[in-house]
């Protein structure tokens, strides 16, 4: 049955037979050629943009798994001799140089037993939600990939979130189950809401157990690797992301297992280009979509190699000796890290095995691009998308770069630009990037915002999801992005409602008010910037400079660190006029109404100055340097 579901979804993408078979192997380059000559061939067959978009299809079935229907047919294939085991599905390098190396096989066997251990030890079954706030390590992606399996509905959180941020989840997501690193178990005790998951699960490497707390270690000793795969519907629910926005808390974009688990076809083929013998290395971190994106549902349907090297901390230097040293064909950074990296002497390095570079989530310069390129000899070829979709736009290997542009539409979409009333948009004129239905649907889309219908119907209208982005095309079909229709921040690659700043630093004692926005940078792209009123105006520079320590710590300790301004500037009071309905700027205004309001108000003038400064950057840079994947 499975393979006939896999034969269904699979080969049924006409004329490439891009993920699995022997085609893939022989579009596989070759060649003897210098390793960087390679780096405009495509190495899944997507050599023709314009026949890709004619001829790609995906007919979705009734019911898909992305546990039985892709990891366990690629293990099939394994032991069929049909993928070459020379090449890992799981390559993991310890921090301390100690690696692990997993096969399809051995991950089809792993995430089986895990699959029992939360059923039979855990009481999780089909549709229970199951929280997850695991750094990267192994155990990461057997949860990932076990859940999936039970049919369970997985949401990811950040390492970084704090006990407000968990405060709001717990009772949007209700999970039943929490599985958790030992160093996040005592902030997850401090969350008292009713909606807290009944189970929990420690990942630890100490013995010591934990009160109200199971150990996943202990759990998994004697538990039988026979198990039976749920069967869940192609449109059932599977993975919920918090996605930040600017009228409120994080909202909850709900994928199914169709919409990620067959949608990253496109990610995977088109974006990553990617082959059975390819290996991966994605420097994403857990708990966000990018995650999903490149080390699970892109990789592993074309039957590649996840690689993670752990580091606490990024580290260039540790990142080019990786590169150097292992034979990674694909390497996906943000361009935060790419920034860092052009940094340092790349000439001091040999990459033998690097092919392909990629990169999403905000502006990557014409500067940073042209010193990788002339570093490495390789581009960098820039994807777009958010947290609702899988890969929208991109500048891909078979098309002509325009340097500054977002690129063109992926095979498997329709991209047009709209004005406010739906109207289509010509070459040139500036609106917002939509997605157009193809047939009544769009692929790779999300279900929609869990339990929030009113938002759902805003961004998904009768034939069309807004993105809430600018952009604009031109003649030849590259978009060219201008902005953000609405206040969202996005600081080396972080999206950040200004709504959820402000609340954390509202809870200080001695401020007032605060509003909260954006500020150019120059490494970041963006910072969120404060303006705070307190209870006392600080007049000296040292008292000032003190306060601004103080309040960015305590934003720090309240939301998830990565939100903290670091720019914080004190003002004896914000503008207010009969329209306002609380004591920060309106959230409900967008950015063209938000700006109006601020310029009414002459002695606000640096707020002025810095909407001033950023709108201008974006006219005169047209650079992506808002997308949302979440990193």
């Amino acid at each position: 049955m499975k393979l006939k579901a896999i034969s269904c979804v699979f080969y049924r993408l006409k004329n490439s037979c891009f993920v699995y078979g022997k085609i893939l192997c022989s579009n596989r380059s070759s060649s003897k050629l210098p390793f960087r000559s390679l780096s405009s061939v495509s190495r899944s067959g997507f050599n023709d943009y314009y026949k890709e978009r004619l001829s790609f299809n995906v007919e979705v079935p009734e019911k898909f798994n992305f546990a039985s229907d892709v990891i366990d047919v690629w293990a099939r294939k394994e032991r069929a001799g049909e993928r070459k085991k020379t090449v890992p599905a799981f390559w993991f390098v310890f921090e301390n140089g100690k690696e692990l190396k997993w096969d399809f096989q051995t991950l089809e066997y792993e995430t089986k037993r895990v699959a029992n251990m939360l059923q039979e030890k855990c009481g999780i079954k089909q549709g229970d939600n199951v929280m997850v706030m695991l750094p990267k390590i192994p155990e990461f992606w057997l949860v990932n990939i076990a859940a999936i399996r039970i049919g369970a509905v997985l949401s990811p959180a950040s390492m970084m979130l704090t006990v407000k941020d968990l405060s709001y989840r717990f009772p949007s997501f209700k999970p039943t189950c929490m599985i958790a690193h030992d160093s996040v178990v005592d902030l997850i005790d401090q969350v008292s809401s009713p909606f807290a998951p009944k189970t929990k699960v420690i990942v630890s490497e100490s013995e010591k157990r934990k009160e109200g707390w199971l150990d996943f270690h202990r759990l998994q000793k004697n538990v039988s690797a026979n198990h039976k795969c749920a069967e869940t519907k192609s449109d059932e629910s599977m993975m919920v992301f918090f996605t930040s926005g600017t009228t409120g808390f994080p909202k909850m974009a709900e994928h199914s297992h169709a919409s990620y688990g067959l949608g990253h076809l496109s990610t995977s083929k088109h974006w990553h280009d990617l082959a059975s013998d390819c290996i991966l290395w994605n420097l994403s971190d857990t708990g966000w979509a990018k995650t999903a994106y490149g080390t699970i549902f892109s990789p592993w349907l074309a039957g590649s190699c996840v690689f993670i090297h752990e580091m606490p901390r990024f580290s260039t230097s540790v990142t080019l000796q990786t590169l150097a040293k292992y034979p990674i064909d694909t390497f996906c950074a943000p361009p935060t890290a790419f920034r860092a990296l052009v940094q340092e002497n790349l000439n001091a390095y040999e990459f033998p095995k690097l092919e392909h570079c990629v990169s999403g989530g905000e502006a990557l310069n014409p500067e940073v691009l042209k010193s990788w390129q002339d570093g490495t000899g390789l581009k960098i070829y820039e994807g777009y998308g958010q947290t609702e979709m899988v890969i929208a736009i991109g500048t891909f290997r078979c098309i002509e770069h325009k340097p500054g542009s977002l690129g063109k539409p992926a095979p498997t979409l329709d991209i047009v630009i709209l004005d406010e009333n739906e109207n289509e948009l010509g070459p040139g004129i500036t609106g917002e990037i939509a997605l157009k239905k193809r047939n009544g649907k769009i692929f790779g889309l999300f279900l929609g915002y869990k339990d929030d219908p009113e938002k759902t119907k805003k961004a998904l209208t009768e034939n069309y999801f807004h993105t809430g982005d600018l952009a604009y095309y031109d003649e030849d079909g590259y978009f060219w992005f201008v902005g953000r229709n609405d206040d969202i921040i996005n600081s080396a690659g972080y999206r950040i409602g200004p709504f959820e700043v402000e609340s954390a630093i509202m809870e200080h004692p001695d401020v007032v008010e605060v509003a909260v926005t954006s500020s150019p940078d120059e490494k970041r792209g963006e910072v969120v910037k404060a303006f705070v009123v307190l209870k006392d105006y600080p007049e000296s520079e040292e008292l000032k400079s003190e306060l601004i320590k103080e309040l960015q710590e305590h934003t720090k300790r309240t939301t998830a660190p990565y939100k903290y301004p670091r720019k914080i500037e004190f003002v004896k009071e914000l503008p207010k006029t009969l329209f306002f309905q609380s004591e920060f700027v309106p959230r409900d205004m967008d950015r063209k109404q938000r700006t109006q309001f601020v310029l009414c108000y002459a002695e606000f003038k640096s707020i002025v100055a810095v909407q001033r400064e950023r709108h201008s950057s974006d006219l005169e840079e047209k650079a992506p340097d808002d997308k949302d994947w979440n990193r």
